[in-house]
């Protein structure tokens, strides 16, 4: 596989698609208040689809500052809170080397062999078997684990993916996908006040000049607003598509990177494979489930999914890499169920169960069999002197008399 770690044009093309999709967001903002204006038009009058659509564009015109800088605060706002919001979602609390020396230690060898600033080092006290970056600067970048990766993967693997997510902070994966969320967050809360507009009624646009009864009538109001919910919908689409956009290439660029940095194609699968089907992080949003290093949230028929399937990306790191996959693994408390454990007491009661059932062996208090006592024997297989018996019987039956 090819060395994927620090690769400029890759980081180049995350930074220009970051600042694409900022200017995107503020795209989907002003359709969404043209939208609300148009609802808002159609609600106040029965006027012609052209008309309420010339009054929405000026109501558009007359609130364009004010949704730039509301969404520009918002930008602020996450921009600085953004891993807060993260953490409280998560669960997740920052750690030092004295609360998880093994992590700490490994993390901090990994960022001195490649020069690398150190994030910030979080643990969430969560089963799953996952991890993820986040942060929008240095300052801010921080990578969370799961204590059940901890309980379930060694030293190697957890190195595995801790170059993973190393990697994507140094691609600038992250900041693309904070980027996204923010986005998500933007136009599902303008999408929501749009509906409650629709739905509760009574709402007056304060923008716009207001028409007297002189306006004509032309039944445009049911058109404008089947229209309004056609651009909630577009913009809604397009926000999943900026979301979705984000290429799954970057799943396979970490995985690389982190062969590159730990020289160890092996850990890497093995710690895919212990974590295949067992990611997901309960309370967690999808926006934050995009940003782990498994996705098990599937879209339809995998159109939406975020991530590539394990075992593409294990079949890359085998075919690139050299790596050796064994198959699907089992965690050692998946490999006896504590229901299977009184099953098999029963059948095994106790230390006295043989290798051929539960027969229980003779002990001193058993009676023994009655064996008759025979005098002891002589060469040429003849009873001694003074003995009443006839000749002692061989293993091939008694001697012939002569």
């Amino acid at each position: 596989m090819a060395a994927a770690y620090g690769l400029y044009t890759h980081i180049q093309s995350n930074k220009r698609r970051s600042i694409a999709l900022l200017l995107g967001l503020f795209f989907l903002v002003y359709l969404m208040v043209f939208a609300g204006a148009l609802v808002a038009e159609a609600l106040g009058r029965d006027a012609p689809i052209d008309l309420l659509i010339r009054k929405a564009l000026q109501d558009l015109i007359w609130a364009a500052p004010i949704a730039t800088l509301g969404t520009i605060v918002w930008i602020v706002i996450a921009y600085f809170f953004n891993q807060t919001l993260i953490d409280a979602v998560t669960g997740g609390e920052e750690v030092t080397r004295k609360e998880q020396p093994r992590l700490y230690n490994i993390l901090e060898n990994l960022c001195i062999s490649r020069g690398i600033t150190m994030p910030k080092l979080k643990v969430t006290q969560d089963e799953a078997l996952n991890a993820f970056a986040s942060g929008l600067n240095e300052k801010q970048y921080s990578i969370t684990v799961t204590q059940g990766l901890l309980d379930n993967l060694d030293d190697r693997e957890i190195e595995a993916v801790l170059g993973h997510e190393l990697t994507h902070i140094r691609n600038g994966d992250v900041r693309m996908l904070v980027i996204a969320v923010i986005i998500a967050g933007v136009i599902g809360f303008f999408a929501e006040l749009l509906f409650r507009l629709m739905f509760q009624g009574g709402f007056r646009w304060s923008g716009g000049s207001r028409s007297s009864s002189s306006d004509r009538k032309g039944g445009g109001a049911g058109l404008a607003i089947v229209i309004a919910i056609a651009l909630v919908a577009v913009a809604w689409l397009l926000s999943v598509v900026i979301r979705f956009a984000l290429s799954r290439r970057r799943e396979f660029l970490a995985d690389a990177g982190s062969v590159e940095l730990t020289k160890d194609p092996d850990a890497m699968i093995l710690a895919l494979r212990k974590i295949e089907g067992r990611g997901e992080l309960h309370g967690a949003t999808s926006a934050v489930m995009e940003m782990c290093i498994d996705n098990p949230r599937e879209g339809f028929a995998d159109l939406f999914a975020t991530h590539p399937s394990i075992d593409s990306r294990i079949a890359a790191l085998t075919r690139f890499a050299g790596g050796h996959d064994p198959g699907p693994l089992s965690l050692p408390d998946e490999e006896q169920s504590p229901e299977d454990a009184p099953e098999q007491q029963e059948q095994l009661p106790d230390s006295q169960s043989g290798p051929w059932g539960n027969d229980t062996p003779p002990t001193e208090s058993a009676p023994k069999p009655f064996l008759p006592k025979e005098p002891p024997v002589t060469l040429g297989g003849e009873r001694p002197s003074g003995s009443s018996a006839g000749p002692f019987p061989g293993p091939w039956g008694r001697p012939r008399q002569n």
